[in-house]
């Protein structure tokens, strides 16, 4: 079997967690009535004169996959390094398990597993070895290390490749291991950077549907940055972040209702000139996005009908379907969700 198809085959098995550390799964991602896992307000953090986060607050209830989505430099990375207590906020406060994110970092990063965007396994190391390595610095030793290492290989489908150097794994392969070794210590909340980077598309479906089996199953509470909208349409409740501030917080299919019907797309030959045409003759703003006109309209079809029926000659072509959450993001702050370029954070995308 070659590298791509093991790729798509993760078991979906959940880990078993001890009785102190299992959880109801889902009770509070609706109700929002049990205690909440992460407890933010007014996070602020700048490089230099580069404001990164801006007053962020939210809470993340107790075993909800929560997801933080954004373009690139608007603040993903930042919040992520906060959460996963890499880097302290320079405002605002934070609880995590109920633990205070400043003074308690010590108790904190015993019960949090994290998955980092770029690989953090060690090339020279075999699987098991960076499995044994990583249990060790949490203090896990003897049968327990083996029985850990033993499951999570299991349960990531690496059992046949423990004996392989990490450095001769692709992408995808080596993006297991990292959850293999960040899920070893049971942690009760997963912290993910773009925890799909690498991955082919069969494999980041298996990957999400293996992190619904540690929320419902074994009750892990899961945070993850993104940029990939698949991704994103899985979780509980997404926060959108534009340019470090938190632009809205609900779950995907509450957002994308909040768009004002179908999402028509009209490019034009001179699409300035068209929009105060449309705007004169049909009474409907469009906005102009990137040199293209967007109309959100209950109906689109009908409303595409009549704009080509009166500005067909200037228009080359035209579009419409029901709201995406990229159209969520045009609709929340007026631009185009970009993931190519962008202010970079720190100098990491």
């Amino acid at each position: 079997m070659d590298d791509n198809s093991r790729e798509s085959h993760i078991n979906p098995v959940a880990i078993s967690m001890t009785a102190s550390t299992a959880i109801p799964a889902r009770a509070s991602a609706a109700s929002g009535s049990a205690e909440s896992a992460v407890e933010a307000a007014e996070l602020r953090y700048s490089y230099g004169a580069r404001t990164a986060i801006d007053g962020v607050s939210f809470a993340i209830a107790r075993g909800e996959i929560f997801g933080l989505l954004g373009p690139n430099g608007g603040g993903k990375t930042t919040l992520f390094k906060i959460l996963s207590t890499l880097a302290a906020p320079q405002r605002g406060e934070a609880r995590i398990l109920g633990y205070d994110l400043r003074r308690d970092t010590i108790a904190l990063r015993r019960r949090i597993g994290v998955v980092f965007q770029h690989p953090s396994v060690d090339g020279k190391l075999t699987v098991a070895e960076n499995l044994a390595h990583h249990g060790r610095l949490y203090g896990i030793g003897g049968a327990r290390l083996r029985q850990r290492s033993a499951a999570m290989l299991a349960r990531l489908g690496l059992n046949d490749r423990a004996d392989d150097l990490a450095e001769t794994l692709s992408g995808g392969l080596k993006r297991r291991v990292e959850l293999a070794t960040a899920l070893l210590h049971e942690p009760e909340l997963l912290v993910l950077d773009e925890p799909s980077t690498g991955l082919d598309p069969a494999a980041r479906r298996e990957f999400l549907s293996y992190l619904a089996h540690l929320r419902d199953d074994a009750g892990v509470t899961i945070v993850l940055t993104t940029h990939y909208m698949e991704e994103a349409e899985r979780c509980d409740r997404i926060g959108v972040l534009h340019q470090g501030r938190l632009v809205a917080i609900a779950p995907p299919a509450e957002l994308k209702a909040r768009v004002g019907g179908d999402i028509v797309a009209i490019n034009a030959r001179d699409p300035a000139a068209l929009r105060l045409k449309i705007a004169q003759r049909m009474r409907v703003d469009a906005a102009l996005v990137d040199g293209v006109l967007r109309v959100e309209r209950p109906r689109g079809h009908d409303f595409v009908r009549d704009v080509v029926d009166a500005f067909g000659d200037e228009i080359e072509s035209v579009t419409f379907g029901k709201p995406t959450l990229e159209d969520v993001f045009v609709h929340l702050t007026g631009q185009r969700f970009f993931i190519g370029a962008g202010a970079a954070e720190n100098g990491a995308a």
